[in-house]
């Protein structure tokens, strides 16, 4: 019988991320960042390729970010609207962690593995900064998949994707339960 853990189950069940505009100051310093940053490099990775890497970005790098996303947005002929929206999470952000995804070659193991390993990190990155009392979110944007952008802004080498990008700061509201899967309607059971 295996021995359960029923607060961290009951914190899955329950986690909810919060919006990157209702994420604040003071945030988690070097060595608190560091503790999460360890939990999510604790994530499945077949083949212990470590297909990703971690870019802290703060304050005044979000900053710059805010400027450089406006100013590709505007070069590639977006909306005003949406050079605002491109550049205001990059803008109001205190602190975020990138994900970066490094595929590895090798014949063993397939590079959706490695994007799949990216993308568990950046949910084990989220899930960390929840348990441990801080808001987060994880979300990308138009910019995290401009390739000027992040080879500029972020110092992504050639090959090298955002595989999401990690908001991390002290909530100022709990935003409302939203609406889940139905479990029935994407469940589907093999008895044979």
């Amino acid at each position: 019988m295996p021995e359960p853990n029923p607060a961290a189950l009951d914190f899955l069940l329950t986690r909810r991320s919060r919006p990157a505009k209702t994420l604040t100051a003071p945030v988690p310093g070097r060595e608190e960042l560091e503790r999460l940053l360890t939990a999510a490099a604790r994530t499945p990775d077949h083949g212990m390729l470590v297909p990703w890497r971690f870019v802290v970005l703060q304050q005044p790098a979000l900053r710059r970010l805010g400027d450089l996303a406006a100013a590709r947005a505007t070069a590639e002929g977006l909306e005003p609207e949406r050079v605002e929206k491109a550049a205001l999470p990059w803008r109001d952000g205190n602190l975020a962690v990138a994900v970066v995804q490094v595929p590895r070659p090798t014949e063993k193991i397939p590079e959706i593995e490695q994007t799949l390993s990216a993308g568990a990190v950046c949910l084990s990155l989220l899930n960390a900064a929840l348990a441990a009392g801080w808001g987060a979110c994880w979300i990308t944007g138009w910019a995290a998949h401009d390739e000027q952008f992040c080879r500029e802004g972020l110092g992504l080498a050639p090959g090298e994707r955002v595989a999401g990008i990690v908001h991390i700061g002290t909530e100022t509201a709990v935003p409302p339960e939203r609406p889940r899967p139905d479990l029935a309607a994407i469940t589907t059971w093999l008895e044979a």
